[in-house]
């Protein structure tokens, strides 16, 4: 599912909202999503999981065409760890 195709479901399943500010709604959610995960803050939404920032060491890679060592810098990644309902849901227990 893309961003359009979850503003256009929750439009359909609330036809007193209009569009725009369902989609309004939709990118001020995943904004502050985005922001507090750019301050390092840790990002839950129970039942469904929690968006961390893990930090990546620098560390020596191996340019796979050529096989020249390559300097990777540090680094900070997005990580997804599903909440317990998700889980149950996705292996048919719920």
């Amino acid at each position: 599912m893309i961003r359009s195709e979850l503003i256009q479901m929750i439009a359909e399943e609330n036809p007193h909202l209009y569009q725009r500010d369902v989609e309004r709604i939709v990118n001020t959610v995943f904004e502050e999503v985005t922001d507090a995960m750019a301050r390092g803050d840790r990002v839950e939404l129970r039942g469904f999981g929690a968006f961390s920032v893990k930090k990546r060491d620098a560390r020596i890679g191996r340019n796979p065409r050529t096989g020249e060592t390559v300097h990777v810098e540090e680094k900070h990644v997005p990580f997804f760890k599903t909440g317990k309902l998700l889980r149950d849901r996705l292996n048919g227990k719920a």
